[in-house]
């Protein structure tokens, strides 16, 4: 055997002992969780296996003690499908997210709970909501935001009348692909969800600027209608590709280069504080001069970050407007709590819809 040649084998035998105890680990590591779920059985714990902010706390310390050579986005989504696995025997958790199956919001599901959970397509955001409220599903998974659209009204609108919980935030790096089937006609139309058909705006109007642009309730809907017309193509992500079996005819065909779109998940139970949380806000003022002013006020003068602001009708009556408010911390730290408590008496509406740890992958 060649000097080079022991030299490779010498490492292959060393990668196979780390392997085994890998191994050895990571099943300890389940077994300890098993324990967990029997430990919390006997106390009679009613507020389920997953604690949000558990895990978030977990992936941080992934993140801060990673020495690489992996990046830590990288070391932290191989721990996040370790515990991911171990959660699901505990307790499997189902997810439900807008669909059909390849929607960018089922990938937003898996980066945040990891693979090892069931995952509920439903076919409106409205489904999603009411299946959580109704308790089919432990967590729903919502498009809230996009970096280059802006937000997505109705998931905001329905928060105005749902109970449930913002119990979590995901983040997730957007790249559209153009989608049809091999050796189709010449497309007349491009399907895909509104919001897709704005952030591919400027590429269509260069490259497909005399075709249809129609609008349907998700991207993998679009490549299903796709798949079945010869002369249309959908704007939609790999897994659509891959699920529909289309052929991808271009990449990347998003205008804006970091394209982003945030997603909230909801819950039924209210998340204890984790360190580095955001809380949202349903506000709304009362009918007089400088009273938005008057109502966020105390927010600056507490030293609490307020990070978005949206306003929306409020449907109840004419020209009356609820906002939608994002700011730095926990409800249940002291200088928020004081803050959020000024606020609530200036506010003719308030509401805490969660207090969460922030998107940590």
């Amino acid at each position: 055997m060649s000097e080079d040649n022991a030299k490779l084998q010498a490492l292959r035998e060393r990668i196979d002992r780390l392997d085994e105890e890998l191994q050895a680990r990571i099943s300890e590591r389940a077994s300890i969780a098993q324990e967990v779920a029997r430990t919390k059985q006997a106390a009679g714990a009613d507020n389920g296996y997953y604690r949000p902010e558990r895990e978030a706390e977990v992936l941080r310390k992934v993140k801060a003690r990673n020495a690489g050579p992996l990046s830590d986005e990288e070391m932290a989504r191989l721990f996040r499908e370790i515990m991911s696995a171990c959660l699901a025997l505990e307790e499997p958790l189902r997810i439900g997210f807008l669909g059909p199956e390849g929607t960018f919001t089922q990938a937003a599901a898996l980066k945040h709970f990891g693979h090892s959970v069931q995952t509920a397509s439903l076919a409106t955001t409205d489904q999603v909501f009411r299946a959580v409220e109704a308790g089919e599903c432990h967590y729903g998974v919502v498009p809230v935001e996009n970096s280059t659209e802006g937000v997505v009204t109705h998931t905001l609108d329905l928060f105005i009348n749902s109970p449930l919980t913002v119990c979590g935030e995901v983040e997730l790096r957007i790249h559209h692909l153009l989608l049809g089937r091999a050796g189709g006609e010449a497309p007349t139309r491009v399907y895909s969800h509104q919001q897709s058909l704005g952030q591919c705006r400027a590429w269509l109007d260069a490259n497909l600027g005399s075709v249809e642009r129609v609008a349907v309730s998700s991207n993998a809907e679009a490549a299903r209608r796709a798949a079945e017309e010869a002369d249309a193509v959908a704007i939609a992500g790999e897994a659509a590709a891959e699920i529909y079996g289309l052929e991808v005819l271009a990449r990347n065909i998003e205008d804006e280069p970091g394209n982003t779109t945030r997603f909230l998940v909801i819950g039924r139970q209210p998340v204890p504080p984790s360190g580095h949380d955001k809380t949202s806000l349903l506000l709304s003022t009362r009918n007089k001069p400088g009273a938005l002013y008057a109502m966020l006020e105390p927010l600056s003068r507490h030293g609490v970050s307020m990070t978005r602001i949206e306003s929306r009708p409020s449907r109840r009556a004419i020209w009356e407007y609820v906002f939608f408010v994002d700011i730095e911390g926990h409800c249940a730290d002291p200088t928020v709590a004081a803050a959020l408590q000024e606020l609530e008496s200036e506010a003719a509406m308030f509401r805490v819809l969660g207090s969460y740890p922030r998107s940590v992958l």
